[in-house]
């Protein structure tokens, strides 16, 4: 599931590899240990240590497997090319996996071989194609072989990794997966998405305005326009907030996508075509640009396995305002961000106006969500993901 595009599952699994290496090419020469009980240097020691004793098998498609080199020596890289969610999946990749004859395999994501019989571990990021199945999942055979895939998982894993505890009580409750086999680890932010400074903010905002037409004050919205993602409310609720600000503007990110036109739609009912900005996919440069110079970034989500978006935006001094469901509190924290009932339009908009008219909310925000960041890492996660593997394999 590593992805050069870096989204969802792909960065996941990339920074997991990125912070493997490090931790593994890391050496505790310049460390001194005390030969008391243990310390925290010696804890780092021996995590480095056992990152380093360990092997990696990284399994890629293409062209993942032409791009990337591993930088540490005891990672290696097999091709497999199979199409993610497809027989060859279910059949070639475990081929080559038993090939290897590995003393632990970690699945990123729900889509293991049902035939694999070697100790596993699997991260289940969410239960969305349960919960929200959406318009790809119209067919029974499509979703019997969902159900069969993410039930075998769970059930024949050794651990299994939850990014949140919003999607441990859906794995417990929906797949009746023990407690005890759940370990909550949450995810990171990418190190790039920080705070602009103002020459930055001042060039960004010129090349946003030439390239998309997109001119401050705006709220901002990233991700994708699936269902469960709640554009439409969005879209009506910003309409209330156009009515008293006509100068605002509404920018929305992310692939459109043709199985789910209403935030088109909505948009052009609402006759909001001069003020919502549709950018498409951007590059991440644009996107950091964009947490900058909005006003608040808006994440109105029916459902999310942890809402990585949220840290984004701490991370770039964006104040927030978010739907009050699902893992969403909990990743944000209580008091780093104003919450909303997401089925509620005229909630949307009155709790976002809260923020926007008042400047001292609004910089509160912005400190507590710098604040709140600096508890998520990917480094922290590749530790204590190590660490399962270390007891896992054992």
């Amino acid at each position: 599931m590593f992805k050069s595009s870096f989204t969802g599952i792909g960065r996941y699994t990339f920074e997991l590899v990125k912070n493997l290496e490090k931790l593994s090419a890391q050496t505790s020469a310049n460390i001194q240990v005390s030969a008391d009980a243990p310390t925290k240097a010696e804890t780092i020691v021996n995590v480095n240590n056992l990152a380093a004793k360990n092997e990696y098998v990284l399994f890629l498609n293409e062209p993942e497997f032409s791009n990337f080199e591993p930088t540490a020596t005891n990672f290696t890289k097999v091709l497999v090319d199979a199409p993610h969610y497809s027989l060859k999946e279910q059949t070639k990749f475990l081929k080559i996996l038993n090939e290897q004859n590995l003393d632990l395999m970690h699945f990123t994501h729900f889509n293991a071989p049902i035939r694999y019989r070697k100790p596993f571990i699997v991260t289940i990021h969410d239960l969305t194609h349960t919960l929200f199945p959406g318009r790809k999942m119209t067919s029974l055979p499509y979703r019997l072989a969902y159900r069969a895939v993410v039930k075998n998982a769970v059930r024949k894993a050794k651990i299994v990794i939850a990014v949140s505890n919003n999607t441990k009580e859906d794995l417990i409750k929906i797949l009746k997966v023990p407690e005890e086999k759940i370990k909550v680890i949450y995810e990171g932010a990418n190190e790039e998405f920080r705070q602009l400074t103002d020459a930055e903010k001042e060039t960004s905002a010129k090349i946003l305005n030439e390239k998309y037409g997109i001119a401050q004050p705006f709220f901002l919205y990233t991700g994708v326009h699936r269902y469960h993602k709640n554009l439409t409310r969005l879209i009506k609720a910003f309409k209330f907030i156009s009515n008293k600000y006509p100068d605002l503007k509404l920018v929305i990110t992310g692939k459109p996508d043709p199985l789910y036109p209403e935030a088109e739609q909505e948009v052009a009912d609402q006759n909001l075509e001069e003020k919502v900005v549709f950018t498409g996919l951007i590059p991440e440069n644009e996107l950091i640009a964009l947490y900058n110079l909005a006003e608040i970034y808006i994440f109105p989500s029916l459902y999310e396995g942890f809402g990585l978006p949220i840290l984004e935006a701490f991370a770039c001094g964006a104040p927030v305002c978010a739907s009050n469901i699902s893992s969403i509190p909990e990743v944000a924290g209580k008091d780093n961000a104003i919450f909303f009932n997401p089925y509620d339009e005229k909630d949307i908009a009155e709790k976002t106006l809260s923020i926007f008219e008042n400047s001292a909310r609004r910089n509160k925000l912005i400190q507590n969500g710098l604040i709140r960041i600096k508890n998520f890492s990917w480094k922290k996660m590749a530790k204590e993901i190590l660490e399962v593997y270390n007891t896992t394999s054992n």
